[in-house]
Parts: C-alpha cells; sequence; structure tokens
C-alpha cells in the first residue's frame, strides 16, 4: 500500500524537501499566471495546494518556507497593486485571510503527515511485534516439541529400565542418610523383597525385617560403617519373603554428597543373584566330584606304591611280633625286650593305620572342611606317602621347610591332593630321563603375609610353547593323563584365595610355585 500513497513515502533529505517546497510554489505561481488557463482571480487554491504538497512531503519547516514564499507571491502578484510588496491597507483582511488560511493548511498537512508518520511507524512496531511473537511462538512450539519428544524418550527410556531390572532381576533404590528414610524403590526392587509397589516405598526397619536373622548384624554394620566412611559398600546377604522362599541379594551403595563432606543419600542397586547361588553350588559340587575322580584315578595308579607303603609297616609288625613271642617262650622269659618288641608293633601298626587313613581321606567324599592346617605337614605327608614311589624310580627327595611357618585356614585333603598331583608330575616328569633325577620340595614365607611352596624337579621340563596351556583343562603331555590334575589344583588354590603357576628350571627340569594367603579373611 505505501507505493501508492506519498504520505507514506520515505521522506527525501532535507535540502530536498526545502527545494520541493520552492518548487511548488514556483509551479503554482507559474500555472496561475498562465493567461490560457485564466486563473490569475483564484490562485489561493493553487497556493494552498503547493503549500499541502510540501507540508505533506517535507514537514513542518518545508510547509513554512511554502506558506512565506506564497504569501510573498499573493501579496506581490496578485494583492493591488501589483509587482510591489510595499503595504496595502485596503488588502490587508484578504492578505491576512491568506496568510492564516495557508498557515492552517500547513500546519493540518505537517501534522497529518507526522500522524501519517507516526502511525507508520506503530504499524512497523506492530508488525515487529507480531514477527517477534510469532518467532516467540515459534519457538515456543519447538520447545514445547522437544520437551514432549523428551518426556517421550524419558517415559520409553523408564519403559526399558523397568523391563531391564526385570529380565536382570535388578532393583534400585535410595534412601536419605540423615532421617533414614527409603525416598526411592523401583517396582523391580519392590518384587526382589516381596512388598507390594501400592503401599509405597518401606522404611530400612521393615526391609531389615525382610534380611536373614543370620545376616541381619553384618549388613546393618556395612551400612553404618558406610555412612561413617562416605564410601561405596557391596555385600551379599539372604532375604526371606513371607512365603518362606530365600533369595540371595548382591548389593552395591554409592553416597552422594552436597558437599565435599556432606553425605545426603545412598543410592544403588539390589541383584537377585539366587540362581547364581546354586549355580555356583553345583559348580562347587561338580568341582568337588571331579576332584574326587581325580584322587581316586591317581591312588589307582599308585596301587602297587601304596600296597608296599602299607606292607612295610606291617611286615615290621609281623617281625616285631615273632620276636616278642621268641623272648616270651624261652625258659626264662625275657619281659622287657618283649615289651620293646611290643611298644614297636603299636609303632608300625599306628604307622600303617595313618598311612590307610591318609588313603581313605583321599578317597573320601564330603563337603569341604576349612580348618587351620601346617603346609609343612601336609607336604611331609604326601612326600612319606609317595616316597616308595620315588625310590622305585630312582629319585632321590631333598625338602627345605621353613619353620614356623603360620597357619593357614584349608582343607587339608584338598591340599594333600595339590601336594600329590605336583609331585607324582614331577615323578613322571623323571622317570625317563639319563642323569640325576631329584626332586625338591620347599616352603617359604612369601610377600602380602602369603607361604609358598615350591616344587622342582630335573625331569624333562615344560613342553615348548605350551607353558600357559599346561593349566587348561583336558591339556596333557601324558600317554594315558586326563589332563585335569593341574587344572583341579589350581581352582583349588584359587578356591583358598592362592595361586599355581610354572616356570622351568634351567638347565633342565620345571618348578610349579604355590602360593596360600595366611590371613583368614582373605578367603571367607
Amino acid at each position: 500500500m505505501s507505493r501508492y500513497n506519498p504520505l507514506l513515502w520515505p521522506k527525501p533529505l532535507a535540502i530536498w524537501n526545502y527545494g520541493i517546497a520552492v518548487l511548488s510554489v514556483t509551479a503554482a505561481l507559474i500555472i496561475s499566471r498562465w493567461p490560457a488557463l485564466h486563473l490569475e482571480a483564484a490562485p489561493v487554491s493553487l497556493f494552498l495546494c503547493a503549500i499541502m504538497f510540501s507540508a505533506w512531503l517535507g514537514g513542518p519547516g518545508p510547509g513554512l518556507l511554502a506558506t512565506a514564499l506564497s504569501t510573498l507571491a499573493f501579496n506581490y502578484y496578485f494583492l493591488p497593486p501589483i509587482y510591489s510588496l510595499a503595504a496595502k491597507p485596503a488588502e490587508i483582511p484578504r492578505f491576512l485571510f491568506f496568510t492564516v488560511s495557508a498557515l492552517l493548511v500547513g500546519s493540518l498537512s505537517a501534522a497529518q503527515r507526522s500522524a501519517t508518520e507516526s502511525l507508520k511507524q506503530a504499524l512497523d512496531d506492530l508488525k515487529g511485534t507480531v514477527q517477534e511473537l510469532q518467532r516467540a511462538n515459534e519457538a515456543l512450539q519447538a520447545e514445547s516439541a522437544e520437551r514432549e519428544l523428551a518426556e517421550n524418550k524419558l517415559r520409553r527410556s523408564e519403559a526399558y529400565l523397568a523391563e531391564a531390572q526385570t529380565l536382570t532381576h535388578t532393583g534400585s533404590w535410595a534412601w536419605n542418610v540423615a532421617t533414614r528414610e527409603v525416598v526411592h524403590w523401583s517396582l523391580e526392587h519392590y518384587r526382589l523383597f516381596g512388598f507390594d509397589p501400592g503401599g509405597g516405598p518401606q522404611s530400612l526397619e521393615t526391609l531389615r525385617q525382610r534380611i536373614h536373622p543370620d545376616d541381619r548384624d553384618r549388613v546393618l554394620e556395612v551400612w553404618d560403617r558406610a555412612v561413617h566412611e562416605r564410601n561405596d559398600y557391596e555385600m551379599d546377604y539372604r532375604v526371606v519373603l513371607p512365603d518362606g522362599a530365600m533369595k540371595y541379594i548382591h548389593s552395591v551403595g554409592h553416597p552422594v554428597f552436597n558437599g565435599p563432606d556432606d553425605v545426603v543419600e545412598f543410592v544403588g542397586t539390589s541383584i537377585d543373584v539366587t540362581e547364581r547361588k546354586r549355580a555356583e553350588e553345583a559348580l562347587h559340587e561338580a568341582q568337588a566330584d571331579l576332584a574326587r575322580v581325580n584322587r581316586v584315578t591317581t591312588m589307582g595308579e599308585l596301587t602297587a606304591s601304596l600296597a608296599h607303603e602299607v606292607n612295610q609297616p606291617i611286615a615290621a609288625a609281623v617281625t616285631n611280633a615273632n620276636t616278642c613271642l621268641r623272648w616270651l617262650t624261652r625258659d626264662h622269659p625275657d619281659v622287657e625286650r618283649a615289651r620293646e618288641a611290643a611298644v614297636r608293633i603299636v609303632k608300625d601298626g599306628t604307622r600303617a593305620a595313618e598311612i590307610i587313613n591318609r588313603i581313605r581321606q583321599l578317597f573320601k567324599k564330603g563337603a569341604a572342611q576349612r580348618e587351620l592346617v601346617n603346609v609343612n605337614e601336609v607336604v611331609r605327608e604326601m612326600i612319606v606317602l609317595l616316597r616308595n614311589e620315588a625310590t622305585r624310580y630312582s629319585i632321590s627327595i631333598r625338602t627345605d621347610f621353613a619353620a614356623d611357618l603360620p597357619q593357614v585356614m584349608a582343607d587339608r585333603v584338598q591340599l594333600q591332593q595339590v601336594m600329590m598331583n605336583l609331585i607324582m608330575n614331577s615323578i613322571d616328569a623323571m622317570k625317563d630321563v639319563d642323569g640325576t633325577r631329584e626332586l625338591a620340595v620347599k616352603s617359604q614365607r612369601a610377600e602380602d603375609d602369603q607361604i609358598m611352596v615350591s616344587v622342582s624337579d630335573t625331569g624333562v621340563g615344560l613342553p615348548p610353547q605350551q607353558t600357559d596351556q599346561i593349566f587348561n583343562a583336558f591339556f596333557t603331555t601324558k600317554l594315558h593323563g586326563t589332563g585335569m590334575g593341574l587344572r583341579i589344583s589350581r581352582s583349588i588354590l584359587e578356591s583358598h584365595g592362592g595361586r599355581l603357576w610354572a616356570a622351568d628350571t634351567p638347565p633342565r627340569g620345571a618348578s610349579f610355585y604355590l602360593t596360600l594367603p595366611t590371613k583368614f579373611e582373605a578367603h571367607e
């Protein structure tokens, strides 16, 4: 619309505005003086038009200039005597009327111009405001769409999280440290502990009542220590549900700080590990059965040596019994010497019984029983049991036991099995080699409060390029081996918190090293 309305045209420069005023008045004068138009009698309208036009386009200043020029031209050319600027008393009313009319028209035109410009400015401002409102509305719509998208993503994420927690039997929780109030429980956490989600978050005391009585004090101790030390915690405990079913729970907690040392909340997860615990128990039972089979197999291979080992004290007992009879059947029985022979019989019988008892233990099937064990005694027992097998292949046994070794919490039979496997492997590695055949067993203290036992031989050494594989299940270099002895031995030591590894012994042979912790909490 502004292109057709001169009032809305952009204002030209000031010099042009005044020039237009001069040109407008000049044009009005020329037209009014043009003889062909016969307008000499009515020039006022032309000058008023010039004033109006100048005021429209230029404003008050050019309007006043046009008024002044029009007044001069009207006085000079149209008021008698014409062509004179002298005072004309007779024409004063007409002159004043023209001047007032010119001023009024100019003022009205300038005011209209100002109003039009104000209107245009208001329209421009309104358009700007409308555009800003449109942009703000678009931004709000975009923000609303983004918020809705974010809320949808959040709801979808929460749904995925809830589904994942259900699938993995993992519940999330949070509790306030100051009030000990539970501030968040996920749905899966309610299900883990057998609570109704409609009842709202339960208290820690209610939760404690669901914990197995044998685990409650330990759980509370862990909670209190974590709050006091402001540390993460991780623990396993049992939960008894209202129907009597029992679950194993693995819980992890993490402190939330409101400052360097101000703990406000603990957040964490609880995971149902019942199936994993049952699987571990089944695995341990299977490993125990496999270990027993390995022991039985090994003992079967040692039948001849064990029989000889048992026959020695029995034969000695028979000899001493005959000797005792001879001392007693003499004409003058030598009771003292008979008594000494009887004492030797008791010792030989006790020795045979001990050997049989060790063999019976190795054959025995039962749950692992941890007790304080002297490692040196375990090693000596196995050396006594296997000495005849070593002698059979001309293998000498050298021992170097550290004195005053601390006892370890372990299963004696399992440690006996480990030593039997290592010693038998060394015997097998040396029985066909030429040269010195020596088995060296050494015990000593190691770093980190551990005991280390080494079994070294002068046999064929470890298989080249396969040192790391000898502890794998079913890996064997023996013609009739099962490949399970070293695997079982390593599993036994790892279950005790220890280690088992091997290394070549220059210039010939191999060494096996085992460690066991002396701190009981390391393997509880």
